[in-house]
C-alpha cells in the first residue's frame, strides 16, 4: 500500500525470520534476558534501542521467541516503561528538529509541509493513546511546553 502523502510504496527493511522456534545457536536464556532488559531499561534505553542491543551486542533475535513476551511487556512488568510511547516521543523530536529548521529557513516550503504532516501526525496519535488509555485523558500535545517534557 502507498504512503498517504508521498508517492513512496512501502517500507524496505528486514523480515522476521520464518521459523517460530528458538534457535540453538543463542546461549541466554529467558530469566537472563529480562534482567538484561532490565538493566538496559534503567540506563534510559527505549524498548525499540533495547532490541537493537540484544541483537547486535548479545545475539538475541527475538526476545519473543526467548521469553513470549514482547520487550516493552518486559519493561512494562519491571516498572521501567515509559509514560509517553516511544513513537509519539520520536514524532515530537521530529516535530522540534523541523521548527529549528524553519526558523533559520523561513523559505522552506517543502520542510512547512512537512512540519504540518507531522503535527497532524502527531494529533491522530494522542487521540489513538487517549482511546486506548495509554496516554492519560487529560494530556495535551502543546507544541511550545512539550520541548520542555522531553529534556
Amino acid at each position: 500500500m502507498a504512503r498517504m502523502y508521498s508517492k513512496k510504496r512501502g517500507r524496505a527493511g528486514s523480515t522476521k525470520p520464518l521459523r517460530k522456534t528458538k534457535q540453538t545457536w543463542v546461549r541466554y536464556k529467558a530469566k537472563e534476558v529480562e534482567l538484561l532488559i532490565g538493566k538496559l531499561a534503567k540506563e534510559g534505553k527505549t524498548s525499540s534501542q533495547i532490541g537493537i542491543i540484544l541483537r547486535d551486542t548479545y545475539g538475541v533475535p527475538s526476545v519473543k521467541l526467548l521469553t513470549k513476551k514482547s520487550a516493552y511487556q518486559i519493561m512494562k512488568e519491571k516498572g521501567a516503561s515509559q509514560t509517553i510511547p516511544e513513537d509519539l516521543i520520536a514524532l515530537i523530536r521530529k516535530n522540534i528538529s523541523l521548527k529549528k529548521h524553519l526558523e533559520s529557513n523561513k523559505q522552506d516550503k517543502t520542510a512547512g509541509h512537512g512540519l504540518e504532516l507531522t503535527e497532524s501526525h502527531i494529533r491522530r496519535l494522542v487521540k489513538y493513546y487517549k482511546r486506548t488509555k495509554k496516554l492519560a485523558a487529560d494530556w495535551k500535545y502543546d507544541p511550545t511546553k512539550i520541548k520542555l517534557l522531553l529534556e
